[in-house]
């Protein structure tokens, strides 16, 4: 297993988008998944591979109080495949250079994993495929 993993995941073909995160194996609520590996990088480098690249797979996540971010296309895991969704099974936690992935509930093996990704650099204009009862259409 994965250093950075707390479960077994595989990576197989989403009804979300591309590619998801699935559970090999039960997983019981409010427990840490693992670690999303990738490169930490300053603030002003991921601005400038975004820019780059752009409509690239670049899985990009900033830090709040911190000037850096995790460039998860660079030597990725199960953990970047976890798709968007209004009604997410896992959170994600940023906090001293790692994003952390924890379960909301218990999630069944063979289940999708996904989170609410938040605010994101598509300001709300990028349609939202869920398909969850409260989904808000974008994200």
């Amino acid at each position: 297993m994965n250093l950075n993993m707390n479960y077994l995941i595989e990576v197989k073909k989403s009804g979300i988008a591309g590619k998801g995160a699935f559970a090999k194996e039960r997983i019981p609520a409010r427990k840490k998944l693992g670690n999303m590996s990738g490169e930490i990088i300053s603030f002003r480098e991921a601005r400038r591979r975004v820019k780059q690249q752009p409509g690239a797979a670049l899985l990009m996540v900033e830090f709040d109080h911190e000037p850096i971010a995790l460039d998860a296309s660079v030597n990725r895991n199960e953990l970047s495949y976890i798709n968007h969704s209004c009604d997410a099974n896992t959170y994600l936690r940023r906090a001293y250079g790692k994003v952390e992935f924890y379960s909301k509930r218990a999630i069944k093996k063979g289940e999708e994993l996904t989170a609410d990704y938040g605010e994101t650099h598509h300001d709300g204009k990028l349609p939202c495929r869920c398909g969850a009862k409260n989904c808000r259409g974008f994200i």
